[in-house]
């Protein structure tokens, strides 16, 4: 087999070498330094690569390594199968990378060769979808009729149209911090981590980060140092990749420029200015390579081009604005339409699905989870109020849940921020996750149980980023009270300055809430009988929206004046998520026998729990609007009632603190007040929501009876 070097110089070509413009050969695990602290060369003097679509460098593989690829494809499927929760995710997943368009290969004649990437067509396949995608040759491609058939245009196609892009890359950031913290046997599994998802069709791009929050206070190292330092770190994750079957490494600490505030650096200086991607096509040529790029934390002054460090979040911004086109400005003479043209075939090269974190520190840390982090946030909803809980600390019931002091505090800051700032960037489909190094290391074991299954309960651990990518949710819901994780008591403080990890966060740029009345203004509270109380009728509510959201997710017309004449008098308040896609309407109920004047005696009753049925079973609508209910609003309880049959009760099942199988033979009831039980006299609380659910009247006009 040839040998290729990726070296700088001129494209020099010797024996049994070729030169595209890095430093190591293909087949080195570690690999070496590609230029001095000094000026960056120029790159006329790199030869850069063949960005051809299709690659004319085919890929040999030994029989042994083809032999050796087929049993990692094949565990690797079986973990795909696994991991994925229904049948309808897999699709999901299948839609987005399983096209042509999602391979990140170069085009390949399928019958040379079977072995690097698992075709999403093969899950289909086993899936029972139409096509198996193994080795299937011609069976399936267009014929030439098909290819040459007419198409309707009213102009002529342009070489632009007919040279669309074929395939998109479909991206994920990778941040490592601390590396230098990691035992090699963790970088290895992240490296198998990454390699993976590779060949389930996600390119990792790795940025170093070996900042350390600790020597804040000290003076700060030289250039030389830090990049050095970096430098044997990204060395160590290229190596773990390469040391994989699949993906291969490669460091690149060329590929980007700052705007300096002056022609002089100091030596201890880190430049905070807009840092930009300068060799876009180094990382294209990467992916179609299946190569793994990791760039050190290192640009070059746009003025003098002197290697300068720069922050690892802004080289991960700086790529997000590359690959969402952002960072594209406009040539003097171009004209407009020629410009969206060309920034939407950019955008159209590469989708940045996701962006990977990978702290000691693991996810941010939550006040309700105190042994643990956030499971999913909602930025659009949450981003405020979870940085003023990390600023100031939080206590919940005399206990400290988060503390304000030590280190760690910024690390999460900064991790937040990130987050909030790519996502915002990219489209609402990208996500976010956040979570440690050993978690990712511990569950990239194909065929082993892993390490540390009492952290998830009697659930089997899965690999988070494995998981993630098919599936686009949280390991678990962020709607489960804690004690169905296997989260330890509240009584167990988290003190940031401690070295416990929390778990894995789950980041979307998500929707808006809407929450009336706003809990943090006006908590909700049984209201006493001169007090004005809201109505549907409220300016703020759409209410002919809110009327078809209910319609649509029961399936069934209401009966709007019934259903208003009921309510009305006894609203408590209304969750509703982004452009009316879901929502919860809750009541104070008067139980049988009480006196209606009485504020104490007053239930909180969950009336209507609706998601557009476009949107069940994912986004995560569902969770976010119980979650605020039960967190925001009514965090000392609320019930409900739903039939028997109803297929959604193994959802409540999972979020409710009780549930109680009402006589009759048609309801079952549920709560989440924590301490409820039914005292042998009938009497209290527990009486008090049998009876409410018991006498709720239905508002539906289709004549079917109560549901």
């Amino acid at each position: 087999m040839r040998r290729q070097s990726l070296g700088l110089g001129r494209g020099r070509k010797r024996a049994g070498h070729e030169s595209y413009g890095w430093s190591q050969p293909i087949g080195s695990r570690h690999a070496r330094h590609v230029s001095n602290i000094g000026p960056r060369p120029s790159p006329d003097h790199l030869e850069q690569p063949v960005l051809a679509e299709d690659d004319p460098r085919p890929q040999h593989f030994p029989a042994s390594s083809r032999r050796e690829d087929k049993t990692v494809t094949k565990d690797l499927l079986l973990s795909v199968l696994s991991s994925t929760s229904t049948k309808r995710e897999a699709r999901s997943y299948l839609s987005r990378f399983g096209s042509s368009k999602g391979s990140s290969r170069p085009t390949k004649s399928i019958e040379k060769d079977d072995t690097t990437r698992v075709s999403p067509q093969s899950i289909d396949g086993a899936l029972g979808g139409p096509g198996c995608g193994v080795n299937l040759g011609r069976l399936y491609s267009l014929t030439k009729a098909a290819q040459q058939s007419p198409v309707f245009s009213q102009r002529p196609l342009t070489h632009s149209d007919a040279t669309e892009v074929k395939f998109t890359h479909h991206v994920a950031l990778v941040k490592i911090r601390a590396p230098q913290t990691l035992r090699d046997d963790v970088l290895d599994g992240i490296g198998r981590t990454l390699s993976q998802l590779n060949t389930l069709g996600l390119n990792s791009v790795v940025v170093i980060d070996n900042h350390d929050p600790t020597r804040e206070e000290k003076p700060p190292l030289d250039v030389l140092t830090l990049r050095k330092s970096a430098e044997v770190q990204a060395d160590r994750v290229v190596a773990s990749i390469d040391r994989q079957d699949g993906a291969r490494g490669r460091r690149l600490d060329n590929v980007l420029e700052v705007q300096s505030a002056g022609e002089k650096i100091k030596p201890t200086v880190s430049l905070h200015g807009e840092v930009k991607v300068m060799f876009r096509d180094q990382l294209l040529y990467s992916f179609r390579r299946g190569i793994v790029p990791v760039i050190l934390p290192i640009a070059y002054t746009i003025e003098s081009q002197i290697a300068a460090p720069v922050p690892p979040n802004e080289v991960i911004l700086a790529l997000t604005r590359e690959f969402a086109g952002i960072s594209v400005s406009s040539r003097p003479d171009e004209d407009p339409e020629q410009l969206d043209e060309r920034i939407s075939k950019l955008q159209k090269q590469v989708s940045v699905d996701r962006l990977i974190i990978l702290d000691p520190l693991g996810g941010i840390p939550s006040p309700d989870r105190p042994a643990g982090a956030h499971v999913f946030i909602n930025l659009d909803q949450e981003y405020s109020d979870i940085r003023d809980e990390l600023l100031r600390g939080s206590t919940r019931g005399g206990v400290v849940t988060i503390s304000k002091s030590g280190p760690d505090v910024e690390v999460h800051l900064r991790n937040l921020d990130l987050l909030q700032r790519t996502l915002t960037l990219l489209p609402p489909s990208s996500s976010a996750i956040l979570t440690t190094p050993e978690e990712v290391a511990n569950s990239s074991q194909l065929g082993h149980e892993s390490f540390d299954v009492s952290r998830v309960g009697t659930r089997r651990q899965k690999n988070p980023l494995i998981h993630n990518l098919l599936t686009d949710k949280p390991a678990f819901s962020s709607s489960l009270p804690a004690g169905r994780m296997g989260q330890p008591p509240l009584s167990r403080p988290l003190n940031l300055t401690t070295r416990s990890p929390p778990a894995t966060t789950f980041v979307k740029r998500g929707m808006p809430l809407t929450i009336l009345p706003d809990p943090r203004v006006s908590p909700w509270k049984p209201p006493s009988p001169d007090e004005p109380r809201l109505t549907l009728h409220d300016p703020r509510i759409d209410l002919p929206r809110l009327i078809h959201l209910i319609e649509n997710s029961f399936s069934r017309k209401l009966d709007v004046a019934h259903y208003l004449s009921r309510i009305n008098d006894r609203l408590a308040g209304l969750i509703i998520a982004g452009e009316y896609e879901g929502g919860a309407l809750l009541t104070w109920e008067t139980p049988p026998g009480a006196d209606p004047s009485d504020p104490s005696r007053l239930v909180p009753y969950l009336d209507k729990f609706a998601v557009l049925q476009r949107a069940q079973g994912a986004g995560g609508v569902a969770d976010i609007v119980f979650k605020a209910m039960v967190r925001s609003c009514v965090p000392d309880g609320v019930c409900w009632r739903s039939r028997r049959e109803n297929p959604v009760n193994r959802w409540y099942f999972e979020r409710a603190r009780g549930t109680w199988k009402m006589p009759g033979g048609t309801w079952t009831m549920f709560w989440t007040t924590e301490g409820l039980v039914r005292d042998g006299e009938g009497e209290g609380r527990f009486a008090d929501y049998q009876g409410v659910c018991a006498g709720v009247v239905p508002s539906w006009g289709d004549g079917k009876g109560a549901d």
